[in-house]
């Protein structure tokens, strides 16, 4: 009988496991990291030296739009 931890692996199969998990979460951070900075590129999250512009434009434009919703 084969050498098994608590998880019911055993060594050869534990260390398999983690060799896909850290490939899939190395995937995973590279998709996270790509994502952000095209998120920075397209809208930064700290506000230049006009502010966050977009912002106040789509309350105004919200605002023009809600009392026909209504």
């Amino acid at each position: 009988m084969a050498d098994v931890s608590l998880s019911g692996l055993t060594e050869s199969e534990a260390q398999e496991y983690h060799k896909y998990f850290i490939q899939g979460f190395m995937i995973f951070t590279a998709v996270a990291v790509v994502a952000h900075i095209l998120v920075w590129m397209w809208r930064p999250w700290i506000p230049g030296d006009e502010g966050y512009v977009v912002v106040s434009q789509a309350t105004e434009t919200l605002s023009a739009f809600l009392p026909m919703i209504a």
